[in-house]
């Protein structure tokens, strides 16, 4: 069991009282009671007469009372066993209490309880919430959250600073990682794939702050992302048509625009029957072919050893015999790794990169490469990114959240000193409708791909028009002039 944090004794409560004011009335919440509204973290006290500091120190001490002895008895989280034990103790406290709280109010009681004792306290209605994507803690009163690609501010707070910390700490201690003055930043996942990240002062200035990128429990398809208007039909058959064929192919775009999303669908056409590596600072890729071999970065222990970079990995997944390598993201000297990799017969190999444009994006893997600590000039890293890289698909999260591909891009070679790239298709926006939703069009550009011929080899034969076409816009949207 995790340890409960300390609680104090309830400023609301009488000195000769027995346990915390709570009802007499025989109506605890068990784990039959319906669940409060998700994304609230109230404090009911229309009838209790209750503070939020009372709550506070009410919910501490119930939490404490609650779990008196049962440190070895409630691990596995919320099976129906430690359920029934937490309902019985609590509704044993209720019955000996002189105060009264409605029904209402013993069922939001019961809920932060047990979210405290065997989840993540107040993140908990946040987390099993689906519609929303990310989880940002400011502060104890500032947690905001991002819905369909919106940010907005959540009911959700924290006691105080150390509440946060430890939830920090409940995140990190079973993964062996540890945050304090001397290590303030951590990245870390939650048991369902979420990842987080910590910083704590003196790395942050207005005390502790956390952000939860959510897993998602839903595996997307290239069909969702043709519903959602991410892509086109015809660019996700030559998406498909490019991973099968075995180009390389570079995910770019900035944060949050669903780079590792669309990294994951487009490892998903890759044939079962290949060898697949895969490297990540947070394993996040849902690869569901048979023959994968998952790698993760590790930090280095309290003593500054045993760390495991991305670096690494790349170098020692060469030697694992893989047909293909996928790196979640490369933002270092790993990136000349991957690209000699991509160059030596590990074709249709994937990785993404934070870049803006595509042209962006090579000038990222240039820098990158040179943090590798060779000493190689900037034409010859050049021309390993021109022979390495195959296609650059860019995506973007609009204003209005929506994410795109706005640019499929093929990489044609070096003509002198310049690496010649060539948009095959290409996003354009027209306007906004009334409700603020992004309209435009996914538009060929009239380029028939120079890598057409190692399409057809792998039994893709796309038609011309594909390519040469006016485009196709989404449902609803109409065609730019």
């Amino acid at each position: 069991m995790r340890p409960a944090r300390p609680a104090p004794t309830p400023t609301s409560t009488p000195a000769t009282a027995p346990g915390p004011t709570v009802s007499t009335r025989p109506t605890p919440a068990g784990p039959s009671a319906a669940p409060a509204p998700p994304a609230q973290n109230q404090t009911p006290n229309d009838a209790g007469g209750l503070s939020r500091a009372d709550w506070t120190d009410l919910r501490r001490w119930m939490v404490s009372k609650v779990t008196a002895g049962l440190e070895d008895r409630l691990d596995g989280g919320r099976t129906t066993e430690n359920m029934a034990l937490l309902s019985q103790r609590f509704a044993s406290l209720c019955q000996r209490a002189p105060r009264s709280l409605t029904e209402a109010q013993q069922q939001e009681l019961f809920r932060q309880v047990t979210d405290e004792i065997l989840g993540y306290g107040p993140l908990e209605p946040l987390l099993h919430d689906d519609s929303i994507s990310e989880i940002m803690v400011n502060g104890p009163r500032q947690v905001y959250a991002e819905r369909k690609g919106k940010l907005l501010v959540t009911d959700v707070q924290f006691d105080d600073d150390e509440h946060i910390m430890w939830v920090i700490d409940r995140i990190i201690r079973p993964l062996g990682r540890r945050v304090d003055r001397k290590v303030p930043m951590v990245d870390a996942r939650l048991p369902d794939g979420s990842r987080v990240n910590a910083i704590i002062p003196p790395g942050v200035i207005d005390g502790p702050s956390l952000t939860i990128r959510k897993f998602s429990k839903k595996k997307l398809s290239m069909e969702d992302l043709v519903a959602y208007g991410t892509v086109t039909p015809h660019m996700a058959d030559l998406l498909q048509a490019c991973v099968v064929a075995r180009l390389n192919i570079l995910v770019a775009g900035g944060t949050g625009s669903g780079k590792t999303t669309l990294l994951n669908i487009l490892s998903g056409f890759i044939p079962s029957s290949e060898r697949i590596v895969t490297i990540e600072d947070s394993a996040e890729l849902q690869l569901q072919q048979p023959h994968v071999v998952r790698l993760e970065a590790q930090p280095p222990d309290l003593d500054g050893t045993g760390a495991v970079t991305i670096r690494d990995l790349v170098r020692n997944a060469l030697r694992m015999r893989p047909d293909r390598i996928v790196v979640g993201e490369v933002r270092g000297g790993e990136t000349l790794d991957m690209l000699q990799a991509m160059n030596t017969g590990h074709e249709g190999s994937m990785t993404t990169v934070h870049a803006n444009t595509p042209r962006d994006s090579i000038a990222r893997l240039e820098t990158m490469a040179l943090m590798s600590g060779l000493d190689m000039p900037v034409p010859v890293i050049r021309r390993q990114i021109a022979s390495a890289i195959d296609l650059i698909v860019q995506q973007a999260r609009f204003r209005d959240g929506s994410r795109k591909v706005v640019s499929i891009t093929e990489v044609q070679g070096m003509e002198g000193d310049v690496m010649i790239l060539e948009d095959i298709f290409v996003f354009q926006e027209t306007g906004r409708d009334k409700d603020g939703r992004v309209l435009g069009e996914m538009r060929p550009t009239g380029v028939r791909p120079r890598c057409n011929a190692r399409l057809l080899t792998a039994g893709f034969r796309l038609p011309a028009e594909m390519f040469m076409g006016g485009g196709q816009s989404r449902p609803g949207q109409p065609r730019s002039s």
